[in-house]
């Protein structure tokens, strides 16, 4: 039986809320009542999104964003606060995790792109938004990290480096706008969106997941909305300054052993 959380009155702000994760936290949020507000660098996508949730039934906003651009953050937080007049939540969703040919090879361009869009957007938005919800009626803010902070791969340093920081952060914020704004932060692993699709759906993927996995597979986007729902409700009144993995386990692989026959 699925629970029922009721966000009516509410206002989330999702960034990167219009594909993979964020859209289906965007949607799950609005069909629990809330109004959202879509940013994104593609307006189009956005307005995509907002007809999605207005066809749910709740309402929503699009809005142009490059979170790694300060200038960007501060116009989010304006448009946000000038078309809803309150922000209740912000999921700091947005993120930007390209390979490079090697960690030598990473251009300064890349590097300085990975971290503005991963951890300088997301310290901006959570204090412009964490202040103003500290003043009024208080908040949640939710930083979407990855499990590549804690298993970090030499493909991604930058990737990595960016989401250990924005756990680090997590636990400031707490500090910083607490008891009023609770922050805390999904630490994601394997998920099949649009963007991970040409490695999450080969069969050499499915093949390691399902023997090194505790769950055996990758998760679907809709799985990590449960957590967000959690986190940025009342039944997490005690809960701060938490990082939450959620994986399927593949943070903690299964050790298999080989059997005679199998």
């Amino acid at each position: 039986m699925a629970i029922k959380y009721d966000y009516s009155g509410k206002v989330v702000v999702i960034t990167g809320g219009s594909r993979g994760l964020g859209h289906a936290m965007a949607l799950e949020f609005a069909r629990a009542g809330a109004r959202l507000a879509i940013a994104s660098r593609k307006i189009d996508s956005c307005e995509s999104t907002v007809a999605e949730i207005r066809a749910i039934g709740s309402d929503g906003s699009a809005h142009a964003c490059h979170v790694g651009r300060w200038a960007d953050c501060d116009r989010l937080f304006k448009e946000v606060y000038d078309k809803w007049g309150r922000a209740d939540v912000l999921i700091n969703n947005a993120g930007l995790s390209p390979l490079a040919p090697s960690m030598v090879d990473t251009g300064e361009e890349l590097f300085d792109k990975v971290i503005g869009v991963n951890l300088k957007g997301p310290f901006r938005l959570s204090t412009l938004f964490g202040s103003r919800m500290a003043k009024e009626h208080g908040g949640a803010i939710i930083n979407i990290s990855s499990t590549g902070a804690i298993r970090p791969g030499n493909d991604t340093a930058p990737y990595s480096a960016a989401k250990a920081g924005l756990n680090a952060l997590t636990i400031a914020l707490a500090k910083e706008y607490g008891p009023k704004v609770r922050v805390n932060c999904i630490m994601a692993g394997p998920f099949h969106t649009d963007i991970s699709k040409g490695w999450s759906r080969t069969e050499t993927f499915a093949r390691r997941a399902k023997a090194t996995f505790p769950l055996g597979r990758a998760g679907e986007p809709e799985e990590i909305a449960g957590a967000a729902l959690y986190l940025a409700s009342p039944a997490a009144s005690f809960t701060t300054a938490a990082i939450l993995t959620v994986d399927g386990g593949a943070s903690h692989p299964r050790v298999m052993t080989e059997r005679s026959g199998e």
